[in-house]
């Protein structure tokens, strides 16, 4: 079963736009779809998530790092004739 993940965009979109995820450019129909106000993957994308207080406090004390996936999708779009660059979340995994 292939997963897909789904990004909603800000209300403020208008085309053209540029996404980006974890800092490469990805094209439209090939990396992604646009359907309504989301771009839906045709890949799991994942979030760290919320740390727990262990993983926090060794974080802090500089034990250890954090080595969990973490996908960033950015989008580029004009916004009152300015360039503007927000970073989305993936809302949850659509299993198709």
């Amino acid at each position: 079963m292939e997963q897909r993940s789904r990004v909603d965009l800000p209300d403020d979109v208008q085309d053209p736009f540029e996404v980006f995820l974890n800092g490469v450019q990805q094209r439209p129909g090939t990396d992604f779809d646009r359907v309504g106000r989301s771009l839906v993957f045709q890949r799991s994308l994942a979030g760290e998530g919320k740390l727990g207080f262990w993983r926090w406090l060794s974080l802090f004390l500089g034990v250890a790092g954090t080595y969990r996936r973490n996908d960033s999708v950015d989008l580029v779009y004009t916004r009152g004739g300015s360039r503007v660059v927000v970073t989305l979340q993936p809302v949850a995994d659509d299993p198709s």
